[in-house]
């Protein structure tokens, strides 16, 4: 399928906590698109799966990913331990996972926050991109596609969500060689390409 992309060169900082002696030098690339359908390689990229808290399949994305993917990412999934009445990835975490049948190679599933119901959303939310990167960079991946984790049925406000997801990637990206947003939705695509420019000075 045709992407609609918008490359973000930028450099951050490289302070604080993000793992890695150089800073980040690839591109944010912005695209509108099917997040099951990306993919540079098909050995060091992943997608980043919105995911509930059993990891079994929801709506939206993860309705999208699971079914692209195929019966073997449930049943990967199945067997990930259980931490307590069903939750196999608590809010905020990640889990990672073979992409079987996508054409990435690996499925990140991170969990992130309904809206109105955390008393700290933000926090939630930042959590749920640095512990993707994080648990990415352990397993050797360069390359990395985020959709617009707790937006939609989850209520997060795109505005908002944006900065969370973009601010954190720009502090805690280093080690990749791209990070890729793909959004679905013109609405979600428009503010993530505003606040990326905002945000990184372009």
């Amino acid at each position: 399928m045709t992407f609609k992309v918008l490359t973000l060169p930028f450099f951050s900082d490289g302070g604080g906590g993000n793992g890695g002696d150089d800073p980040f030098q690839g591109p944010v690339m912005i695209k509108k698109g099917d997040i099951t359908q990306w993919f540079v390689d098909g050995s060091s990229d992943a997608i980043v799966n919105p995911a509930n808290v059993t990891m079994l399949g929801g709506y939206g994305a993860d309705e999208a990913i699971h079914n692209a993917a195929g019966p073997k990412l449930k049943e990967a999934c199945y067997k990930v331990p259980v931490i307590r009445s069903w939750i196999r990835c608590p809010v905020g975490e990640a889990r990672i996972s073979p992409g079987f049948n996508l054409l990435a190679s690996s499925v990140i599933h991170t969990v992130g926050p309904y809206y109105d119901l955390k008393s700290n959303p933000k926090a939630s939310l930042r959590n749920a991109y640095k512990n993707s990167l994080s648990l990415a960079k352990e397993n050797n991946i360069q390359y990395i596609a985020f959709p617009a984790i707790s937006c939609g049925f989850r209520g997060y406000p795109y505005e908002e969500a944006a900065t969370v997801a973009l601010s954190t990637v720009k502090e805690f990206a280093n080690g990749f060689k791209e990070v890729h947003f793909v959004l679905f939705l013109d609405d979600a695509y428009n503010v993530w390409l505003n606040k990326a420019k905002e945000l990184f000075d372009t």
